[in-house]
């Protein structure tokens, strides 16, 4: 009589998940090319864009003047939660995680990935030149030219790396799913910030994160 054949061990829990290249490189050329799209709009002040711009930071600022509870709790946010610097300190500790587990190709790519959004926003802002919103009574301030954002878009990277690298090493679908509700939240949460406290425009929020997602999408094929 024949023993019952045995199933296949499970695979070691760090091991990486196989991924189709492909899959990512068309979503990152998708967003690349809406963030094309967007960025000719800007550049060529077009009137549409501008008007809806101007109407969503002309609603937005006198709720922020006139709520400082609430514009405090948004400046916290933006300032220090979603900081791009609390962003970049927290791929720098998963860099290091990495090393210490020595997968120092991994570690290699999210420092490669930071440095080169971070280099493709301060370039673009300045080749853009794009103007804040400038308020008499403004709640907030920022340095640098407005497009595209850089809050969104460090926090875009970050957060699509962090999630990207959860899915590779095999964690549950749980932890994938509340990990990527948890990006969304954020990146929505600093792109409403930006916005809110009146320096910056919509579309420059948006231009953030699909240059961001577009980063990552391509850099993860």
């Amino acid at each position: 009589m024949h023993s019952p054949r045995r199933p296949p061990p499970p695979p070691p829990a760090d091991s990486l998940r196989p991924y189709r290249p492909m899959a990512p490189l068309r979503v990152g050329a998708t967003l690349g090319a809406l963030f094309v799209v967007l960025l000719v709009l800007v550049s060529t002040s077009w009137a549409p864009l501008l008007t809806l711009d101007g109407r969503l930071a002309d609603g937005l600022h006198p709720v922020a003047t006139g709520h400082r509870g609430w514009t405090h709790a948004m400046r916290v946010l933006s300032d220090w939660l979603w900081d791009p610097w609390t962003m970049r300190a927290a791929l720098a500790m998963t860099a290091l995680w990495l090393l210490r587990r020595r997968e120092g190709v991994l570690a290699l790519w999210i420092a490669v990935t930071s440095l080169l959004g971070t280099a493709l926003q301060q370039g673009l802002k300045a080749a853009v030149g794009r103007d804040r919103p400038s308020w008499p009574d403004p709640v907030a301030t920022a340095r640098y030219q407005a497009f595209p954002s850089g809050h969104a878009l460090t926090a875009t990277v970050a957060c699509g790396l962090l999630v990207w690298l959860l899915w590779l090493h095999g964690a549950g679908p749980r932890w994938v799913r509340g990990a990527s509700a948890a990006a969304v939240v954020s990146v929505a949460g600093v792109g409403f910030t930006r916005v809110y406290l009146g320096v910056h425009w919509l579309s420059d929020v948006v231009g953030g994160c699909l240059l961001g997602g577009a980063l990552v999408a391509v850099s993860s094929g």
